[in-house]
Formats: C-alpha cells, sequence, structure tokens
C-alpha cells in the first residue's frame, strides 16, 4: 500500500489522500477536494483512480468530487445514511465493509459519527496499521460537532472505536490543525512535557512533508484521549464550576469539546 499525503494550501489546511496499490496502480482518493491536485499526483506516479472515497458530507471534503470523478470514471464512496447529503453516491458504506483498491490494499470502513452523523473512517490492517480518519479525530485534537453531529456521539466514537486500536496506528486527518491542539492541550494541561517538546519540534515542520503521529503519540499529547488526568479534570472545574466531583469521562470530553470551540 502506498500512502501519498497532500496538503491543499487552502484556507482550511485540508489534506487529500491518494492510497495506491503497488501492484496494478489502481488508487483510492479521500476527501479530493483540491481536485487538479489529486490528478496530477496520480498522473505523475501513474496510478489510476477508480474510486473516491467521503469521510462525510462537508463541501471541504467533497468538493472536488466531480472534477475527479469527470475526469476517471471512479466510483463514489460515502456512508449509507448521506445518500440525502452528497450526490451520486455508488456504494454507501456501513460498519465493517472493505473496501478493496486493486491487488493489495484492503481498507476496513468504522461507522464513526460525531463531526457529522454519517462520518466514516478507513482502516488500513497493514504491519503498522493506518486510520484515515477525517475530520473525526486529528493530530492533538478532536473535531468538532458543529456542523451536523453531536460531542456525545463523539465520545463514544473515541471511547468505543479508536481508543481500542493498536497503538502502533499512524494517523492521517483530514487538516493540518496540530499547532493549535498542541496549544490547547497545554492550556489545559500545562505540565504536559510531551506537549511541549512535540510543539516545538513541529512549529518549523513544512506541511508538504508533516510528521505522522501514531496513537500512542495522540495519548500522551491530545486531551481528548486524557480525560482522567487530574490536571485537566482540576482546570476545567475552574471554567465549569457546576462540574460533577468525580465527572465521568463523557461529561469532560463534552466540556473539553465545548471550551475547544471557542479558545
Amino acid at each position: 500500500m502506498i500512502i501519498e499525503q497532500i496538503y491543499t494550501g487552502n484556507a482550511y489546511r485540508n489534506y487529500n489522500y491518494l492510497i495506491a496499490c503497488d501492484e496494478t496502480g489502481e488508487a483510492l482518493a479521500i476527501d479530493p477536494l483540491e481536485s487538479e491536485l489529486c490528478l496530477n499526483s496520480a498522473k505523475k506516479h501513474g496510478w489510476n483512480i477508480t474510486q473516491v472515497l467521503n469521510t462525510h458530507e462537508h463541501m471541504d471534503h467533497i468538493g472536488g468530487n466531480d472534477a475527479v470523478i469527470a475526469e476517471t470514471g471512479a466510483k463514489l464512496l460515502a456512508h449509507a445514511g448521506a445518500k440525502d447529503l452528497i450526490n451520486g453516491i455508488d456504494i454507501g458504506l456501513s460498519a465493517g465493509n472493505s473496501i478493496i483498491v486493486g491487488k493489495t490494499v484492503e481498507l476496513e470502513v468504522l461507522d464513526t459519527p460525531g463531526h457529522t452523523k454519517s462520518h466514516v473512517c478507513v482502516l488500513a490492517h497493514t504491519e503498522q496499521p493506518a486510520l484515515f480518519c477525517g475530520d473525526t479525530l486529528f493530530n492533538a485534537g478532536a473535531g468538532n460537532c458543529h456542523g451536523g453531529g453531536h460531542p456525545e456521539l463523539l465520545f463514544n466514537t473515541f471511547a468505543e472505536q479508536l481508543s481500542k486500536l493498536s497503538d502502533l496506528t499512524q494517523i492521517y486527518p483530514g487538516h493540518d490543525y496540530i499547532e493549535n491542539n498542541l496549544g490547547f492541550t497545554l492550556d489545559r494541561e500545562p505540565d504536559n512535557s510531551h506537549a511541549s517538546k512535540l510543539l516545538n519540534k513541529i512549529r518549523s515542520q513544512d506541511p508538504d512533508k508533516p510528521l505522522v503521529t501514531t496513537l500512542a503519540l495522540e495519548k500522551q499529547v491530545n486531551t481528548f484521549f486524557r480525560l482522567h488526568n487530574p490536571t485537566i479534570i482540576g482546570k476545567l472545574r475552574e471554567r465549569f464550576p457546576d462540574l460533577s466531583e468525580k465527572p465521568s469521562s463523557m461529561e469532560v470530553f463534552v466540556k473539553l469539546r465545548e471550551l475547544r470551540n471557542s479558545w
């Protein structure tokens, strides 16, 4: 499996992806907003885009569909529940489905509501697993929920699915928000040395060659995986005096997401 991570350089700091079979040259395009960049990259490598996957229905993820499909004839894949939200879906996806690309690539579909109610992530069960997670999980952060989602659904996705993946899993999100997200982590947990060191490291990184985090690293620097941390809970209580004496993980997650909305 070959992964091409394409930084769009737009105001939303999107990442688009091509996942290619190294035997056949067939490729899957994930959220190819910047269609020209994706088509040119595929042409450069000699790949044929046969499928387009939308992780969810927001325009900054589906806006390049028509151009890519018109050029390649690719089939469009998206959450089965997004049939009235995304035009032209050829294959509606459900949890546990497999996406096959060429002879060497197989991706498992995860139903991951929260950012929207019809959001999928896809997981490659390779020697080092890889998660293509759209706007559900970001490097050091979590997606917002004010575009058709709900924070309690997002918490359940984190708690019941993402946190249980292998710590070796590489994280490929839909946007480059890592610097701001690490800032939020340190605002909530000033003594997090892992986040501090990582922030210093990535401040000068080339977004065309970004750090690819793992789930193990996310659990060290991503506030939304650190819901039992006493510092996080204590500082949260300063902002929310009505926080339960022993708050549940969901309560902490929802309050953190509320703070991040305006941070």
